[in-house]
């Protein structure tokens, strides 16, 4: 489904996604579910395993209109896990591929691997067309994206919603990679729901 690197004359070929809940299970391999814990309940394995080491911590309302089930370009963020959740608790959805930042130095074969410095400094290898999932969030629950975890959203069917965000204060200025599918892949992304 990939096409060569470059731009092409011909239109994207759309790619349809069928979005899955997100849960524990379903969603470990990007990142955390978090749901409600009853109050005193220590800390553990269930709560939000959280790297906020490299910067000042940034919790904030972000307010976000026109979200339509669709996308053509997915991003990461190298030094700091995510959390996003809906106020209120309201369906939404995010596009999502494994995280892909390397070392360099450690690829002993780099045949066939596109091995690419962000703009940000770190190496990492642009997500595959075929990697790319997409999860449903419903109800009081938010996600922790791990660091590097490709993001695509939040998309949403109202004409408006807010969300809170975890990040660091700068990470939308020095730690925001982004790989263009439409550029890239001649690809665009649209959820089947």
């Amino acid at each position: 489904m990939e096409s060569s690197k470059g731009s092409t004359t011909s239109s994207p070929a759309v790619v349809k996604l069928k979005p899955i809940e997100a849960t524990s299970e379903s969603f470990q391999e990007f990142g955390q579910v978090i749901e409600a814990s009853p109050d005193g309940h220590e800390f553990g394995p269930s709560d939000a395993q959280l790297d906020l080491t490299r910067g000042t911590p940034r919790f904030y309302i972000m307010h976000l209109e026109d979200r339509d089930l669709k996308f053509s370009s997915i991003t990461h963020h190298a030094n700091v896990t995510q959390c996003l959740g809906s106020i209120g608790g309201d369906v939404w959805y995010l596009g999502v591929a494994k995280p892909s930042i390397v070392d360099p130095s450690e690829i002993k074969d780099t045949m066939g691997v596109d091995v690419i410095q962000s703009h940000c400094g770190h190496f990492h290898v642009p997500p595959s067309v075929d990697e790319v999932r997409a999860f449903r969030i419903s109800g009081p629950k938010f996600l922790k994206l791990n660091c590097g975890t490709w993001h695509a959203g939040p998309l949403f069917k109202e004409n408006a919603m807010d969300f809170y965000n975890l990040e660091l204060s700068n990470t939308n200025v020095v730690d925001h990679t982004t790989h263009d599918f439409v550029e890239k892949n001649n690809v665009v992304f649209m959820l089947d729901e």
